[in-house]
């Protein structure tokens, strides 16, 4: 890779959360450079949104989790399966999942046990000589006050590494965001937390950050016994607040709760995130939204 002549590029593979919702996958992102393909969380139909951004699921160089609620790794089953359904019968290169540890970990173990039936009755009917496979890496759970390097590659001077740090979203745990730095710049991948320092930790000098949202006044207004999961989520104006205090130049926000069907809904979130303040370019995005760092026209 020559930083000269590459870009680091930001697709978000789905911007829903779990009510189902025709038009949003389950939340996800992914960042590549050149032959670098990293995919952040597989939400239902992440497999459906890679091929529509022209990714395979061969192509991909590791997969990241930020915590274990089922909306972020329903996707994960039919990634690995699909890498495997769609690469040449007689190899199967493993898929590095990286995560932290704990729950994740069993998930991973254990996700691929209902298919065995299905992954031999194939094997045996194509005449397959590999199976599914996957290289697990749990990392440990960095402290609050810390970063740690989980991932990385290195192609002459250039260097692509990935970085977690715990956010706040008891009471799951652990729950973690990621830090991707590239010699184009660097993003952020909050995952499912409330706003709070440790955001700030993991996001300081990003070029862009992908942070959920949630519309507190909406949830808090609907008076239907939800309000529990305001307990764990990052609040519009909140976020606005820590955006612009950060000095962020490009905020997007994902897995958008309530998820808004409208302009004028995504309007809603847009205005609670500028009054809290922030006045950067704020995306409230849609699947397969994308943004380039880097030249563009390389």
């Amino acid at each position: 890779m020559q930083s000269q002549l590459m870009r680091t590029e930001l697709i978000v593979t789905g911007t829903g959360f779990p009510m189902p919702d025709a038009n949003r996958a389950g939340p996800g992102a992914l960042v590549r450079r050149g032959d670098v393909t990293l995919q952040f969380d597989a939400g239902r139909s992440t497999v459906q949104r890679l091929t529509a951004a022209g990714v395979r699921t061969e192509e991909l160089s590791a997969f990241f989790a930020t915590h274990h609620h089922s909306d972020h790794l329903t996707g994960l089953q039919d990634l690995v399966l699909t890498r495997w359904n769609m690469d040449r019968r007689d190899r199967a290169v493993p898929l590095p999942i990286v995560v932290p540890d704990g729950p994740c970990v069993d998930f991973v173990n254990w996700m691929l046990e209902p298919w065995v039936h299905d992954v031999e009755v194939r094997r045996q009917h194509s005449g397959r000589t590999t199976a599914p496979q996957y290289a697990l890496e749990a990392f440990a759970v960095p402290g609050r006050d810390e970063l740690v390097e989980v991932w990385s590659e290195s192609d002459g001077d250039d260097n692509v590494r990935v970085l977690a740090g715990q956010v706040r979203h008891e009471p799951v745990s652990p729950a973690v965001g990621y830090r991707i730095e590239t010699p184009e710049g660097v993003i952020a991948i909050t995952g499912d937390t409330k706003v709070c320092p440790e955001v700030a930790r993991l996001a300081d000098g990003a070029d862009v950050l992908v942070y959920e949202a949630m519309r507190f006044s909406v949830i808090k207004s609907e008076n239907l016994g939800r309000d529990f999961v305001t307990d764990y989520h990052a609040d519009t104006t909140l976020i606005g607040a820590q955006a612009e205090e950060l000095g962020i130049p490009t905020l997007v926000l994902t897995h958008l709760i309530p998820g808004p069907t409208t302009p004028e809904e995504k309007q809603l979130f847009a205005d609670e995130v500028r009054a809290g303040g922030y006045t950067g370019e704020l995306i409230v995005a849609d699947d397969l939204f994308s943004h380039t760092l880097g030249n563009a026209d390389d």
